[in-house]
């Protein structure tokens, strides 16, 4: 078979999703209220962008659509704490791999056996290293083991808000609420599932109560920050998260109606279903052009980091050449970027 030839332009390549942002772009605190967050519409239909902002979204939505949101809740996740030379030490915790093994990512040289000092009489002991720089750990509370469930409300006590790299700050008592949605249940993410984080209560009835709506839940992990280091796409090793699905938003899922899905996670979630028919379990669907959405009509989402599966997945509902013109245009009017910046709704 005649190998495919490579283009700067090409879907296919890894360097095709580079942009570049200035710093000032990087938005490094909400906006208040949430809802007045800038807003591009673009319309696929006949390629138009309007911009407004966030509180006029039900003003832009289609008639019949039915809407999917994620109610994941953003856990802790992240510690300090000393190993037993008395070195500083930090965690990042990834996800649970069952009841008591959690995947994590750890500051520092560790070793399997590895004992980690928290606040609270918390301590984890390191079980397994992994070559893409994850670790297994125990958790254990007065040294007896401790189920992921049990651990969460000790996090709420001794941990902080895991907030992207590229925030280059601590966390402070603001995060606690403004990285959170307003209809966040279920706890397990250490990322936010960042185009929600725009809704005010108001806005999120407002909403609701002229679209036909339900929630799926996926623990957003740490993986969704990992950059495409391979050449190709395609040779990406995706990240897999946990996720459920309700029984309403089966629902609009089987019908006819076109959905909107409200961030990249909800989209990934509905779309691994479309593909899998599974209910629950672990989700690690990559869309790209080349694997573009089967049931997701519409996308609801911020403007994402270069060279990531995100903006790979916008492309996938627009095309490569759009999602640089949309990105060039919201850089040009001076749109925040990233978690805490503001949001593109595609139609």
């Amino acid at each position: 078979m005649k190998k495919r030839r490579l283009t700067n332009k090409d879907p296919l390549l890894t360097s095709s999703y580079e942009y570049h942002l200035p710093d000032g772009l990087i938005a490094t605190h909400p906006v208040h209220p949430r809802d007045h967050a800038r807003l591009l519409v673009y319309n696929r239909r006949d390629q138009s962008i309007t911009h407004t902002r966030f509180d006029r979204l039900n003003d832009f939505l289609p008639d019949e659509c039915a809407i999917i949101f994620n109610d994941t809740k953003v856990i802790k996740a992240r510690l300090y704490g000393k190993k037993e030379s008395g070195g500083a030490v930090e965690l990042l915790i990834n996800r649970p791999l069952d009841a008591h093994t959690i995947n994590v990512y750890i500051k520092g040289r560790v070793k399997s056996g590895t004992v980690l000092y928290f606040d609270a009489n918390v301590k984890a002991i390191v079980t397994a290293l992994h070559e893409d720089g994850s670790r297994e750990v125990n958790f254990y509370l007065n040294d007896v083991l401790l189920r992921f469930e049990e651990l969460i409300p000790l996090l709420e006590k001794i941990g902080h808000i895991p907030l992207p790299p590229y925030l280059g700050r601590e966390d402070n008592s603001e995060d606690e609420r403004e990285y959170q949605t307003v209809f966040a249940v279920h706890e397990g993410a250490v990322a936010a599932p960042t185009a929600s984080l725009h809704f005010t209560d108001e806005l999120f009835e407002l909403v609701c109560s002229h679209h036909p709506h339900a929630f799926v839940t996926l623990h957003v992990g740490s993986g969704t920050f990992k950059p495409v280091e391979c050449t190709t796409i395609t040779d990406h090793p995706m990240h897999s998260e946990y996720f459920e699905m309700s029984k309403k938003s089966l629902t609009l899922i089987q019908g006819s109606t076109p959905l909107l899905c409200v961030g990249t996670t909800s989209t990934r979630t509905v779309e691994y279903h479309i593909r899998s028919g599974e209910l629950q379990g672990e989700a690690n669907l990559f869309l790209h052009p080349h694997n573009p959405p089967l049931r997701v009509d519409h996308l609801l989402t911020n403007f994402h980091l270069p060279q990531s599966t995100l903006l790979m997945l916008v492309a996938s509902f627009v095309g490569l050449e759009e999602t640089h013109r949309l990105y060039t245009c919201a850089i040009n009017e001076k749109y925040r970027f990233f978690s805490y910046g503001d949001a593109m709704l595609i139609l």
